[in-house]
This record gives C-alpha cells, structure tokens and sequence, in this order.
C-alpha cells in the first residue's frame, strides 16, 4: 500500500499483506468464512445446526472452515464431557468484533437483492417444486 509516498507491507502471523483489506480477506475471505460467521453472530451452534443453515456445504468443507476460524481467533471450540460428545462453536471478541461489518455486507447484499433479483421464502419454493413434482408424475 502507498502511504504518503511510501510503499508500505503488513507483516502479521507469518504472512505478508500489501492492504488492510487484503488482510481482512485473509480471515474471512472465501465462499464459506463470512457465512458460518454470520450464523454464529446467533450465539452458540453445534456442528450439525450449523450444518443445517449454510445449504450447499459439505460436512468436510464446513469442518476445514471452522478449523480455520478457531486458528485464526476468530471462534471457540467448546467440547463437553458428555456421550455421545457435544461441541459447540462460538464467536470471540475478534469474531464479534466482525459484527458491524457482517451486518453491512447483509444490507448490501439485500439491497443488491432488491434491486436486481428476488426474495423469497424457501418453504414456498420448496412446495412449489414438490407440487410441480407431482403435476408432473400425474402426466405420465
């Protein structure tokens, strides 16, 4: 980065970074970081809760991402004495500090919803197609 004429790094954690928004991204870039962030701002989630709202993601993926975030800081990992084991996945202060700007990636991401595609509920979607399904069925 040019500050005041001169080209400036960021050194942090072993890795060099040419912006603040570059080292941003390397925490929380990706398709799946930002997301699983997201659903932790509700408070704590199991794996399988988590599992649950983020559709489109593999247990294996889901498992790498949460990895990656409790190495970064950015999440707890909290495993009970219990059988059969329970975990549970929580934002710390370097996660919720996250939270302000999670929540306007979420504004423009609704807004660029709005103006340019839909919203809509999923369950409608679902019975929409489990009803086209069965038209469908009929005709054979």
């Amino acid at each position: 980065m040019i500050v005041n004429g001169q080209e400036l790094e960021i050194k942090l954690r072993g890795t060099t970074y040419h912006c603040p928004l570059d080292v941003t991204m390397g925490f929380i870039g990706g398709k799946w970081k930002s997301i699983v962030l997201w659903y932790l701002t509700e408070g704590h989630q199991r794996f399988g809760e988590l599992k649950k709202q983020v559709p489109g993601i593999t247990e294996k993926m889901l498992s790498l991402q949460l990895k990656q975030l409790e190495r970064d800081g950015m999440i707890t990992r909290k495993v009970f004495a219990e059988v059969p084991p329970r975990v549970e996945y929580s934002l710390t202060e370097d996660g919720k500090s996250l939270l302000p700007l999670l929540q306007e990636m979420s504004k423009w991401g609704i807004n660029k919803a709005r103006t340019e595609g839909i919203i809509q509920e999923v369950c409608l979607m679902k019975e929409e197609k489990r009803k086209a399904k069965k038209k469908a069925k009929g005709k054979k």
